[in-house]
């Protein structure tokens, strides 16, 4: 198979004939031919269908003619900020920049703008004021009608309203693109491209849209929170590709419309995809400066899947790739992992085989694949449902298959693993296979939370399953005469977790003997239940109010509870256990997580001083030999006495 990258100058377009490209790809990321990124998909899926893409990657946002470095194209200008949404990209939880950019050369920060994908479209706008534009990709797919913006911490109106662009394809766009490119080599206007799915447009006219449902405008969404929350939920209502309804939301005299979704993709349609001759890898004018550090985490895993029915409320991917799992099929994972064992850095090891989440290999019930996903109900929350399908027979053969080709040493799922969907299934096959060949020393699961209270917000099953799957991990590690571990992620400030539930954690953690090297504190991002609780203080889904911690000390002081035995955290522990009314966990005993500090007198007491930390007898809990370290060094200055005399 002829495998050429796609052209990025001019010269590369005219060395193939190419006097103007149909589309021309604005991206935020560098670029990198692998079917991980949104970029390469898109342009691959066109060239499959006839027409030519040129790819101009990070231009230059201050300089409006680095827009124009491949001319005005034929068909018009596709635009996405990246594979993140380019503030996440950018800033930190705590609104920090970043040091580094896993999708620029070297890593470099910079090269890209803020709100990338209004930058672009409005660059493009000012040098082809009637070029057909549509935005795409995961920033613009989760802003495409009005929503919270953390970052500047203000509701923000649909990215179409601001960025000049005629459309956007929302979600993962594999169908609405070619419908679209059809569209406008038919010589129809961009204008008046309304009706195809996963699109949205702006019309000043409500006559020619029917069968829709009418949001609240976003005059009244900024006049009264509530009105969002319930906005909100609709929109998550009407996510599904067949039982999702037109959604229309005024802004004064004009009118974003948001089509129902695009239909999801069939298995040899996503085998078509994932067939397309990319190279695999990032250009070779990258190379100079050291390559596309983000092609590292995927050159040796595999895509089995996409979307979620796990439901967590923190997550984007029911606005994104959707409830309804998609799959590939057999024979076309396998033909991407022999092609990948060819490759001279393959050292044996397939990273993962998975998706949003390893262990879904189908739908989550029958119906959903004619009648769409329930609005009413979640697949595995609070509990699974009686018509849930579990099954992991497909994804063990997969498995096993890959297991025995040529040149490979051992198969990993680093994905991740649903632990409340594999304890439902009554097969332990899965597993055991999992155990016993498909981890690397340890596995990482996503609990979140201990607080059932918390979880509940989150979406996330009771923490009575965590302590069973735990227990269940140890006997079957225990069964295969294994010795693994499990590395927990676990987040801090999500809405509903005041102090009480950020101690009730840490005590988890003291009983567990265990200290995360990583925390993640919650980060609201565009187009989830969990950021709409977080900017109204409502849940959505039944709106009553939820305790949200919004101070930056006070969401440090729960972070530094999950990592209380870190000396540089003992200020915000204490401070925060006396907030919590907690300082019954400060002394000397077993359940205590800190110690007293020392005063100036030498004698400690609790709140008093400002003794070194380290001095102050570190963190006891979980180490459970404070007594034999102090015997040790009364014996050791005893000695000490004695060669004097």
């Amino acid at each position: 198979m002829n495998r050429e990258f796609l052209s990025m100058t001019k010269q590369e377009l005219q060395s193939r004939g190419i006097e103007q490209p149909d589309f021309v790809y604005v991206t935020g990321d560098a670029y990198v031919d692998h079917p991980s990124f949104g970029h390469a998909v898109i342009s691959r899926v066109l060239e499959a269908h006839g027409y030519t893409v040129g790819i101009l990657a990070q231009p230059d946002w201050r300089v409006t003619e680095s827009v124009m470095a491949l001319g005005r194209p034929r068909l018009g200008f596709l635009v996405t900020s990246g594979n993140m949404d380019s503030m996440v990209n950018h800033y930190s939880v705590s609104k920090k920049r970043r040091q580094k950019d896993a999708y620029t050369p070297g890593g470099e920060m910079g090269k890209r703008p803020d709100y990338a994908a209004v930058v672009y479209c409005n660059l493009i706008r000012q040098a082809y004021r009637d070029v057909p534009i549509i935005v795409g990709g995961i920033e613009a797919s989760l802003r495409r009608l009005a929503h919270y913006d953390y970052w500047s911490d203000s509701l923000k109106r649909s990215v179409l309203m601001d960025c000049g662009a005629d459309l956007i394809s929302y979600g993962m766009g594999e169908r609405s693109i070619v419908e679209i490119a059809d569209a406008l080599n038919a010589g129809m206007s961009v204008k008046d491209i309304t009706f195809v799915e996963g699109t949205c447009y702006r019309t000043k006219q409500l006559e020619n849209v029917y069968d829709f449902e009418l949001l609240p405008s976003y005059e009244e969404l900024c006049r009264d929170k509530t009105n969002y929350a319930k906005s909100f939920y609709i929109q998550y209502c009407n996510t599904d590709p067949f039982a999702g309804h037109r959604l229309v939301e005024p802004y004064g005299n004009v009118y974003v419309v948001q089509n129902p979704a695009a239909k999801p993709l069939s298995t040899q349609e996503m085998d078509d995809i994932y067939g397309l001759p990319f190279c695999r890898t990032y250009h070779p004018s990258y190379e100079a400066a050291g390559g596309i550090p983000a092609i590292e985490e995927v050159k040796f895993s595999l895509v089995s899947n996409r979307g979620c029915f796990g439901g967590c409320n923190f997550c984007a991917l029911t606005f994104h790739q959707g409830r309804i799992i998609q799959t590939r099929s057999h024979e076309s994972i396998l033909a991407e992992a022999e092609e990948m064992t060819q490759d001279k850095d393959f050292k044996g090891y397939i990273h993962d085989v998975g998706g949003p989440t390893a262990n879904f290999r189908h739908p989550s019930c029958k119906k959903q694949l004619t009648r769409g996903v329930c609005k009413d109900r979640q697949c595995l929350f609070p509990k699974p449902c009686r018509n849930l399908r579990v099954d992991h027979s497909d994804y063990v053969e997969l498995l096993r298959k890959l297991r025995s080709l040529p040149r490979v040493k051992k198969v990993f799922i680093r994905s991740g693993i649903r632990f409340d969907y594999l304890m439902a299934d009554r097969s332990d096959l899965f597993f055991r296979e999992l155990v016993r060949y498909h981890i690397s020393g340890q596995l990482k699961v996503a609990p979140e939370h201990v607080s059932d209270r918390v979880l509940d917000m989150m979406g996330k099953p009771r923490h009575e399953v965590y302590r069973s799957f735990t227990e269940a991990y140890r006997r079957m590690n225990d069964s295969c005469h294994m010795n693994q571990f499990l590395v927990p992620y676990l987040m801090s400030s999500h809405p509903g977790c005041s102090m009480k539930e950020a101690v009730e954690l840490a005590c988890y953690l003291r009983d567990l003997h265990y200290m995360p090297e990583q925390v993640q504190d919650f980060y609201p991002t565009p187009s989830t239940i969990s950021t709409c609780m977080y900017y109204t203080g409502l849940d959505p889904r039944t709106m009553q109010p939820v305790y949200v911690e919004k101070n930056p000390h006070y969401k440090a002081m729960q972070r530094a509870l999950i990592q209380y035995r870190k000396p540089n955290n003992y200020a915000l522990v204490e401070e925060a256990l006396r907030v919590a009314g907690r300082q019954d966990l400060i002394g000397y005993g077993p359940q205590c997580l800190i110690r007293p500090r020392q005063n100036e007198s030498g004698r400690y007491s609790p709140g008093k001083g400002n003794a070194d930390r380290s001095k102050a007898g570190g963190y006891s809990a979980g180490r459970g030999n404070t007594g034999k370290n102090t015997a040790r060094k009364k014996k050791t200055i005893r000695n000490i006495h004695k060669k004097k005399q």
